[in-house]
């Protein structure tokens, strides 16, 4: 309870009954001082929604009503009417003396921590844009952890969007993922970012009922892996839950649950233009921002995008002219769910060391579907992994997208989006387990490269080790870049400041942070997102793929493919209206008690 010491005179009593609303400060703290049916009121001048000064509303009935966007509280708690508003801080207040007196520090009745943690749960529930970016700025402020705020999200994804693992759980992964990457400041936009798309995506969704594992822990694990392959292949939602709820609760190791839900994820090639590998990978890097104890629910919302997944075999792009999944099935087995052909190529490159040959790049970037699943079967009966193959994939996927020529349709900037974002997936998977079905995520990743070789045509010019070696502050080009990110159209000035910025001694952290915040300014889509962290780990991959086949982007420039790549894609998608960030500014400006309407 308040002492007397902590009230402070605010106003002459008289003077109140007069005007009906006072505006004082105490200690920096602007208060909107109401006298209505008798009783005195003190509540924060900053309405809770856009900081426009409360005490210019109205006051009827014990409601406080802000003519700003007509938002309506409860006068003497504080609580609003309408949640998209947020709840207004009120004071307690004493009269003495003919003196209204006010506690401008009131105790509060839960810690920053929970408070905001109470506040997240509230704008993922009602969808609440405001209430999201003053909760994510809250709790990081308050020192909370970045994957606290990360698990209540993802639980409440998994459980309230029966649709299962989309586009908005994907982002708040990827957001995870290159949250180390930004300044501590964009660390709050990426926690934002993931939140609000967690929460839009499950709006007016209704909630998900999980099936229950069977009651038993007997069954091996080889015969719960064909159950669950074949119950997806019949489109069997029930079933393939229940068989992927046993594998975890029987205690499998997540390499043995991976290979389980990867085996369905490729047998057939590229489900759903890449989506479901994607967000398996994604899913299961978000288990190790939030630990194993979410994988029950977080992977089973798998289970719904893979028996709903569109199949790349039936369609007629990898029918005709030529038949693409013929030359697959002849690789895998006879079968595009089979891996008995891959097996015996395996079998044979046991022991083998491999390293990619000079022209390995220049094939797979090539015109011959024959040709590049000839190299790769020759890849595997010479020993190459699935990890080593993927990177070589993922290098000539990154390719197509920093050679994407503008002169395309504008939408075909997602056709090789989604082939380097699935490239990078099945990469990543495969450090993951070293299940064999992954090599036939890498050969249908090759044969989607093949598929876009049109989309470099011609293909955009990479920036040459030295061509661009202008002896310019590395600073100075990344004020440039984010200039660029301002201009409609400068796609390729975007992708020549990144090699710029390289031949000037750049340091890449710097880069990938200038990226982080010109990405996360604006009111970027899912692809953006995606497309940017996907940059970010081939980066990082590349350096570490081990032996690398010459190319026509030679070796040590290689690495930069994909953050030239991601600064095109981003200056093509840019600027936008950057109506998020204006919420943002709004909640971080609320949170830190700022003046934003007020004289």
């Amino acid at each position: 309870m308040a002492t007397a010491d902590e009230f402070r005179a605010a106003v002459a009593l008289a003077d109140l009954e007069e005007t009906g609303r006072e505006l004082v400060s105490i200690d920096g703290t602007p208060l909107a001082v109401f006298y209505s049916d008798g009783e005195v009121r003190a509540v924060n001048n900053r309405c809770p929604h856009m900081g426009f000064p409360l005490v210019e509303g109205t006051v009827d009935d014990g409601i406080l009503t802000c003519h700003w966007h007509h938002a309506r509280f409860e006068l003497s708690c504080g609580d609003t009417f309408d949640p998209w508003a947020d709840d207004v801080q009120t004071y307690p207040t004493r009269i003495r003396d003919d003196t209204v007196y006010v506690n401008p520090n009131p105790s509060r009745e839960l810690p920053p921590a929970e408070h905001w943690a109470e506040r997240l749960e509230t704008g993922l529930e009602e969808n609440l844009r405001l209430v999201v970016a003053k909760s994510t700025i809250g709790l990081i402020d308050a020192g909370v952890d970045y994957r606290e705020p990360m698990a209540t999200t993802l639980e409440f994804g998994t459980r309230y969007r029966e649709s299962g693992w989309g586009p908005g759980l994907t982002i708040l992964g990827c957001m995870a993922n290159v949250i180390d990457d930004l300044e501590p400041e964009d660390r709050k936009r990426a926690l934002y970012t993931g939140v609000r798309s967690v929460a839009n995506d499950c709006a007016g969704e209704p909630p998900n009922f999980e099936q229950p594992s069977f009651s038993t822990d007997e069954v091996a694990f080889d015969r719960l892996k064909s159950w669950f392959r074949d119950c997806v292949e019949v489109r069997d939602r029930d079933g393939a839950e229940r068989c992927l709820h046993t594998t975890i609760a029987s205690g499998r190791s997540e390499a043995e649950v991976a290979e389980l839900i990867l085996a369905a994820a490729t047998d057939h090639p590229y489900l759903s233009t890449g989506h479901v590998l994607d967000f398996t990978n994604t899913a299961f890097e978000s288990l190790e921002h939030v630990g194993w104890d979410h994988a029950d629910a977080a992977l089973s919302s798998l289970i719904e995008p893979l028996v709903t997944a569109a199949r790349s075999d039936e369609r007629s792009s990898w029918r005709q002219p030529i038949d693409l999944v013929a030359l697959l099935e002849d690789v895998y087995g006879g079968n595009v769910t089979e891996t008995s052909g891959l097996e015996d190529l395996a079998s044979a490159g046991a022991g083998n060391a491999w390293s990619p040959p000079s022209d390995f790049q220049e094939t797979l970037l090539g015109d011959d579907p024959e040709a590049i699943v000839d190299a790769l079967a020759d890849a595997v009966r010479g020993g190459g992994t699935t990890e080593e193959l993927a990177a070589e994939v993922a290098a000539a996927a990154g390719t197509r997208v920093a050679q994407f020529g503008t002169a395309n349709e504008f939408s075909d900037w997602n056709t090789v989006h989604h082939t380097f974002t699935y490239a990078n997936a099945v990469h990543r998977s495969t450090r993951r387990t070293d299940a064999v079905e992954l090599y036939r995520g890498v050969f249908d990743a090759a044969i989607n490269v093949y598929l876009d070789r049109f989309l470099n045509t011609p293909p955009a010019p990479i920036p040459a080790p030295g061509d661009n070696d202008t002896g310019r502050d590395p600073d100075v080009i990344l004020e440039d870049l984010l200039e660029t990110f301002d201009t409609e159209g400068e796609v390729n000035e975007a992708g020549r400041l990144v090699g710029e910025f390289f031949d000037c001694g750049g340091d890449p952290a710097a880069l990938k942070r200038t990226l982080g915040h010109g990405l996360l300014r604006e009111d970027a889509g899912f692809h953006t997102l995606q497309n940017l962290e996907a940059a970010f780990r081939q980066f990082e991959l590349q350096d570490r793929a081990g032996p690398q086949s010459e190319s026509v982007t030679g070796p040590e420039p290689r690495r930069r493919v994909p953050l030239v790549g991601t600064a095109r894609y981003m200056a093509a998608h840019g600027p936008t209206r950057r109506e998020a960030e204006q919420t943002f500014s709004i909640a971080a400006r609320l949170n830190r008690g700022e003046t934003i309407h007020e004289d």
